[in-house]
């Protein structure tokens, strides 16, 4: 596959996911674990009315949960 053909398959987006899942089964597992909660992200929204910024909303609250765990060693 030249350089250029994968972008007929896939966007850059979906081509970097499974760059960095590669990458990151590569890892040992302790290295791996930590690489692996970097990658978890949460996305939050705000309101603004007047100048104000109102409440913070997680648009995912489960997944930010999840994420704050640690595991049990």
């Amino acid at each position: 596959m030249s350089s250029s053909q994968w972008r007929n398959v896939f966007t850059f987006n979906k081509y970097s996911q499974i760059t960095a899942q590669a990458v990151r089964n590569s890892l040992k597992d302790t290295q791996r674990l930590a690489a692996e909660k970097r990658g978890l992200t949460a996305l939050r929204y705000q309101k603004w009315e007047n100048g104000k910024g109102g409440e913070q909303v997680l648009l995912e609250p489960e997944a930010e949960s999840k994420s704050n765990k640690t595991p049990a060693v």
